[in-house]
């Protein structure tokens, strides 16, 4: 449970380090705003029109009694409501991290600088291919999302689980698919591909949780969304530092306590380019790889 605490820890922290660097915050603003109206606008629109398309969706259903076909398609229409709503808060991140990619990258190189007297690591790419990257695993993370809100939404019509046990894990998919694409901006920098992302993420799941699902819940509120934006990109950073073992304490242990040795394993790894990246992150995995 020690991780869950540790995964608020650094929200809470990257909130604080944002709020002090106020040049680096007024940046990190601008990408969450114009995403903002994008999304706003997508919304409404499915507000408007989500009980036409139900009532398209479902013919057979036109012949139906009162009160229940009022309550039948009323339940649809809020259920297709909520996976529009489930997807923008998932995919709000990645579009915001796309749109904002120069903005971030500086951000985070700016923590990491702070946290290591000077230094941040570099990917050694150019803009574009930077941006191909990031847009490509954003795709891929998003077809994941998904396939977990279809099976989700499905699992939704079943009787009292639906309305309570679904909802609390779609908010843990939630929160983790956020983690992923906040400290893609750090670990993308040190050469880390979406796979190793992942079982790194894995390793460490309730500190993943700890992380994402406040911020998930926080992200249905939407202009919090954007405040917030360049606070979680900077606590994303300081955990990447702590996974891969780059934040230490005094006596020469990480800050989440596992030794020094251990940590500096995988973070020498990582560094030392794409290839080993990959190795880095299943050796850091004390899970199942994904496959």
């Amino acid at each position: 449970m020690r991780d869950l605490g540790a995964g608020f820890g650094y929200l809470v922290k990257g909130q604080r380090w944002a709020a002090g660097h106020g040049r680096s915050l007024g940046v990190g603003l601008l990408p969450g705003l114009i995403t903002l109206v994008l999304y706003a606008g997508a919304l409404v629109g499915l507000a408007y029109g989500a009980d036409d398309f139900v009532g398209w969706s479902t013919p057979f259903a036109d012949d139906w009694s009162a009160p229940w076909l009022g309550l039948f398609r009323g339940f649809l229409t809020v259920l297709v409501f909520a996976l529009g709503l489930f997807l923008a808060v998932i995919s709000f991140t990645a579009v915001t991290l796309l749109v904002g990619q120069p903005f971030y990258e500086k951000l985070s190189a700016d923590v990491d600088r702070a946290e290591s007297g000077g230094e941040a690591p570099e990917s050694g790419l150019p803009l574009w291919r930077e941006l191909w990257v990031s847009a490509r695993d954003s795709l891929r993370i998003l077809v994941r999302v998904a396939l977990y809100g279809i099976l989700l939404f499905a699992l939704g019509f079943i009787p009292v689980i639906g309305q309570s046990v679904i909802p609390a894990i779609g908010f843990c998919v939630t929160g983790f698919f956020l983690t992923e694409e906040l400290t893609a901006v750090a670990l993308q920098r040190r050469g880390m591909e979406l796979r190793p992302r992942l079982a790194l993420l894995r390793s460490r799941r309730l500190m993943v949780l700890g992380f994402g699902v406040p911020l998930a819940l926080a992200f249905v509120v939407p202009l919090v969304a954007v405040f917030l934006m360049p606070g979680a990109v900077a606590g994303a950073t300081l955990m990447v530092r702590d996974l891969l073992g780059e934040s230490r304490t005094a006596d020469g242990e990480s800050d989440d306590g596992e030794s020094d040795e251990d940590d500096g394993r995988a973070g020498a790894a990582v560094r030392a380019g794409h290839g080993h990246a990959g190795r880095a992150g299943r050796s850091a995995s004390r899970g199942t790889p994904i496959a």
